[in-house]
């Protein structure tokens, strides 16, 4: 037990090393947030598209990134499909930043389309499924099947985007919280056909952005406590769990000396 509390504590500690270190950075336009991003953009790509799909591998997402090809691939082309759309949607969130948008219905669904554009299968086309709408039919997810009715949807995000923009008091904590909760009521609510977690995780890290916060990489080795957390949520709307995970993720993300360095220097 003592040396959990020491570990939490120790995140915590390193959690304001990194808010200091980004703030530091005095990121003013889309110019230097890619500067601040530098390498982030791929690894979250990957990581973001490796949890939902196995085939996808980091040599295929960087030269994607860096490429916009990839040389004797021989698998799934979806696959590929998934990592072009993964670097399309990281410049219109670029883009929306630049132009700072703000985060809504209408901005989501284009996250979606760019995200899952070519990728939707026969079966959810023929019902109906598009890239960019929200479902037309009911799927849950999950052990405990969560997901609100179609005809909800619209209005049960609506309402959660409501929520998060209220907070005036813009705390550091309050921030990160929000990004949370954010986060696990996205994956709740589970607006669309297809690609829910994949919309979710930069959803929140755009939110994370528009506040001068650092975005999150969730990494796909650490997946099964990610979903326990959400889940944690989704039985007994409990936010605590995914909040300690996110902020180990993001430590995980963001320990490194040379971006940690601007944490010491004087403003």
């Amino acid at each position: 037990m003592g040396k959990e509390v020491s570990a939490r504590g120790m995140c915590m500690d390193k959690y304001d090393e990194i808010l200091l270190a980004w703030r530091n950075l005095n990121i003013r336009n889309v110019a230097e947030l890619e500067a601040a991003l530098n390498g982030y953009v791929v690894q979250f790509a990957y990581h973001s598209g490796k949890m939902e799909n196995p085939n996808i591998t980091y040599h295929d997402t960087r030269e994607i990134f860096d490429h916009d090809g990839v040389t004797n691939f021989t698998g799934d082309v979806r696959t590929i499909f998934e990592i072009r759309n993964a670097k399309d949607a990281s410049n219109l969130v670029l883009d929306a930043f630049a132009r700072k948008t703000s985060l809504t219905p209408e901005f989501i669904l284009e996250l979606h389309h760019e995200l899952t554009k070519n990728t939707y299968d026969p079966r959810r086309w023929q019902v109906g499924e598009r890239p960019g709408a929200f479902k037309k039919h009911d799927y849950v997810t999950g052990r405990y099947e969560v997901g609100s009715a179609p005809e909800d949807v619209q209005t049960e995000l609506a309402d959660l985007l409501d929520e998060i923009h209220q907070d005036t008091i813009r705390t550091n904590e309050n921030i990160f919280t929000a990004a949370a909760y954010l986060h696990a009521r996205f994956e709740n609510i589970h607006p669309f056909a297809d690609g829910n977690g994949r919309v979710g995780r930069l959803v929140m890290n755009y939110f994370l952005l528009r506040n001068n916060h650092p975005p999150i990489v969730i990494h796909e080795e650490d997946r099964k406590l990610y979903y326990q957390s959400l889940e944690a949520f989704d039985v007994k709307e409990e936010i605590a769990p995914l909040k300690l995970f996110l902020k180990a993720e993001l430590v995980k993300t963001w320990d490194r000396p040379r971006f940690l360095r601007h944490a010491h220097v004087s403003r």
